[in-house]
């Protein structure tokens, strides 16, 4: 089954079918005014909430500024961002662990370009799931992503995994 046909003719929809071992990460894309204190206001949003940031990427566009996270518990992290009010954007990304290797992230791309597959985004995941570095890669084609890291012996994270060290 691809992922665009998740819960098709199953009576399940995508939203709900989707759980701890679905093959992607969700960021939260956050626009916010370009100001001092404005990334600070959105991470205490988080305060005595179970959610942490375990991957975060910062853009400056001029006037506003665009923060990526990974959550470690997302429907909690996007029900406090919504509250808040906050304009956000929902993407998927792949969680990859960095393979034992002197260049793993030649590996990564490697395999991707391989399949030509464009990666968009790429930032570290902070957390070290399963105890071992990994990054977040937006690409152009998810589905054909995954399916060539898993063809080549790189080992995906889950968003169970980002929830692992309670």
């Amino acid at each position: 089954m691809s992922l665009g046909d998740a819960g098709e003719g199953t009576g399940v929809g995508f939203a709900t079918a989707r759980g701890r071992n679905w093959p992607t990460l969700r960021q939260f894309t956050v626009f916010m005014e370009n100001r001092v204190g404005q990334l600070l206001d959105v991470v205490r949003r988080f305060e005595g909430s179970q959610v942490r940031i375990v991957a975060l990427s910062i853009s400056d566009s001029g006037e506003c500024a665009f923060a990526r996270f990974l959550l470690s518990h997302p429907e909690q992290g996007r029900e406090i961002l919504e509250r808040a009010g906050l304009a956000l954007i929902e993407s998927d990304l792949i969680g990859v662990e960095l393979p034992d290797d002197n260049q793993p992230l030649l590996r990564i791309c490697t395999a991707l370009l391989q399949a030509e597959v464009n990666i968009i985004q790429a930032y570290p995941i902070l957390s070290r799931p399963r105890g071992r570095p990994a990054v977040a890669l937006m690409v152009d084609n998810t589905e054909m992503g995954l399916e060539t890291l898993a063809n080549k012996g790189f080992t995906t994270i889950t968003e169970g995994d980002l929830n692992e060290h309670e």
